[in-house]
């Protein structure tokens, strides 16, 4: 995969918690105050990419999270929505579809459709992202949380990484 590592090296891209790869590319320095949240920026921007078989694991954030379609693959995300429901969506051009917003405190996981391939997406977040905020998902919480179908358990044991005793 030439082109991942020339994207990863042109990009500056790091390797991100939840998976992939990512760079910082834009903290705004408007500081707002959400009541819940403490001090934020008002928005900060990514670049974020997945390649092969990678994955983001299930994570949640307590801020509005948009994914932007840029080039590779489709992405495919997953989350579960108000109802405790897998849902999905795709991202790129066979989807037609170049945007989507995650909710806040929403469950919430991504891969590539295509093993052998990449996609390169932006992430904006607002308010502004700060790890403070970020909680990688547990697979025995998230199973018992919201494995109600086959669908749901599989999503969640295959998009949740071994955790270090």
């Amino acid at each position: 995969m030439q082109d991942v590592d020339s994207l990863i090296n042109v990009l500056n891209l790091q390797p991100h918690p939840e998976g992939g790869f990512y760079r910082e590319m834009y903290r705004s320095p408007l500081i707002v105050k959400p009541i819940s949240l403490g001090d934020r920026n008002a928005y900060t921007s990514i670049y974020y990419l997945l390649a092969g078989d990678d994955f983001s694991s299930w994570h949640r954030i307590k801020s509005d999270e948009t994914w932007y379609f840029h080039v590779g693959c489709d992405v495919l995300i997953y989350f579960f929505d108000e109802n405790k429901l897998l849902q999905t969506i795709q991202l790129g051009f066979e989807s037609r579809n170049f945007q989507y917003t995650i909710p806040a405190n929403t469950w919430f996981s991504a891969k590539s459709i295509n093993t052998s391939s990449f996609c390169l997406v932006s992430c904006a977040v607002a308010p502004g992202f700060d790890f403070n905020d970020f909680e990688m998902g547990k697979r025995d919480y998230l199973l018992e949380e919201f494995g109600h179908s086959s669908s749901s358990i599989q999503a969640i044991k295959a998009l949740t990484r071994a955790t270090k005793a």
